[in-house]
């Protein structure tokens, strides 16, 4: 008959079943849940449930910083308060230290345990670093309110932690966005020398092609939309404004009044200039009657002139209504609150421009100037609708500088060429000539290399 074994050894065997056992179902709970939260949380419960823990917190390391992954409680810790806190801190103790930090400690020589002790508040608490591929991973805090955790429960934790490590590793790695994963994967390959070195020669060549492939150059700046031709109304006499029928971005018709003058003096000066030319008719016939040759001559002089102040009159009474030469809309000139008010001969009172023919100004930089001719095309976005740019040409380039908001510009006049409908002038955006072809480089640096250039000269070097 075989001999039964002797009691301590059969003590070991059933303690190290247990410690499988344990470390199994804690695998197992990991490799059932696909999520990293649920897996943490899983492992938390498990191990809660084997060592009779009131807690099990599990942390992993972003960077140089702990993130709370899953807990044992309902509740998951929040990082506000200073319960989660007082979590990571004791995980922070044991990952700074290397080694498994319990509270009360169990060695002669304990390591150093503040944060368990202020974490385990009258009980015991234990934390557990996280290693995985021989890096630091995480770490595991345990807490609990009754005895304090024996040498082998804090070695079965050990177990867990070593074989649940890796696992949390890979599923964190799956979850972590795929910036991160591309950096790791890059540190991983370059982690020799030669490697780094063979890489950065590589990079450069690649830097070195992409900087010499030609690219389309296009010179961009402010541009705005204005009338083929824009027409002022002015007052052709003195007066009173009485009346406006249109404001700005109304759409008129040629011919129609776009407001009225007062006209009242008009009516009496052509009323009264009738009067004097009957009166000199008149005279003018007694005359002829008489024979009066000389009042005659005297009569129908002053007959014409009174005649000509009548046409005047008739002239400014007419010219007393304001009327659109053509068919456009009212870009400037809003009449409507000024009734009533005096008007200046020659003032003007309205701008008009056509509605479907336009011109574009361009604002182009005094450093691009050269490199813009007419006959160029290019395109405009407008600031009211960037998603539907205009095509246009370029047709004449002002050959004065302009100073403005800091800085000098040529105005170059282009013509769109895509009919729209609902442009209006005075719209305004960003317009992209294209002038050519220059390699990647020289349209990075180009700028840069000027401005040196006159920094250079500035400085008589």
């Amino acid at each position: 008959m075989d001999k039964a074994p002797p009691p301590l050894l059969a003590a070991v065997a059933v303690a190290t079943a247990t410690a499988s056992e344990a470390v199994l179902r804690c695998q197992a709970a990991l490799l059932a849940r696909p999520r990293l939260a649920e897996a943490a949380t899983a492992l938390a419960v498990e191990l809660a449930e084997i060592l009779k823990c009131r807690r099990v917190s599990v942390a992993l390391l972003e960077g140089e910083r702990l993130r709370i992954a899953g807990s044992s409680q309902a509740n998951a810790l929040d990082t506000r308060h200073d319960a989660a806190a007082a979590v990571l801190a004791a995980m922070h103790e044991a990952l700074d230290q290397g080694q498994s930090v319990p509270w009360p400690p169990l060695a002669t020589h304990p390591p150093v345990s503040l944060a368990q002790r202020e974490l385990a508040a009258g009980g015991s608490a234990c934390s557990i670093p996280l290693v995985a591929d021989r890096k630091r991973a995480g770490a595991l805090a345990l807490e609990r309110d009754g005895d304090p955790f024996t040498p082998g429960e804090l070695a079965l934790a050990e177990d867990v932690a070593s074989f649940a490590a890796p696992l949390l590793a890979l599923q964190q790695l799956a979850a972590s966005p795929w910036h991160k994963r591309s950096a790791r994967w890059l540190r991983e390959r370059l982690a020799t020398p030669s490697r780094k070195r063979s890489a950065w020669a590589a990079g450069l060549v690649a830097v070195a092609v992409l900087l010499a492939v030609p690219f389309p150059w296009r010179v961009s700046a402010p541009a705005r939309l204005e009338g083929s031709v824009q027409r002022a109304v002015a007052a052709a006499t003195d007066g009173f404004l009485q009346q406006a029928n249109v404001r700005p971005g109304d759409l008129v018709k040629a011919g129609q009044v776009l407001a009225q003058l007062s006209s009242q003096d008009l009516e009496l000066e052509r009323k009264r200039r009738e009067s004097e030319l009957r009166q000199n008719e008149n005279a003018y016939r007694a005359a002829e009657a008489r024979s009066d040759r000389t009042q005659m001559v005297i009569n129908q002089a002053k007959a014409a002139e009174t005649q000509a102040m009548l046409s005047l009159a008739e002239t400014q009474l007419e010219r007393s209504q304001l009327v659109a030469p053509f068919d456009g809309v009212v870009i400037k000139g809003d009449l409507s609150q000024n009734l009533g008010a005096p008007v200046q001969k020659g003032e003007v009172l309205m701008v008009l421009s056509p509605s479907a023919s336009f011109r574009l100004i361009v604002e182009v930089d005094e450093a691009d100037i050269a490199a813009v001719q007419p006959g160029q095309q290019g395109q405009l976005a407008l600031a009211a609708r960037p998603e539907q740019p205009i095509r246009f040409v370029t047709r004449r380039i002002v050959p004065v500088a302009t100073a403005a908001d800091g800085r000098n510009y040529f105005e170059v006049e282009g013509t769109p060429l895509d009919a729209q409908t609902d442009l209006r002038p005075g719209l305004s955006g960003v317009a992209k000539i294209e002038v050519g072809q220059q390699s990647l480089g020289w349209l990075l640096f180009h700028r840069a290399a000027a401005w040196l250039r006159l920094a250079v000269w500035t400085v008589a070097l």
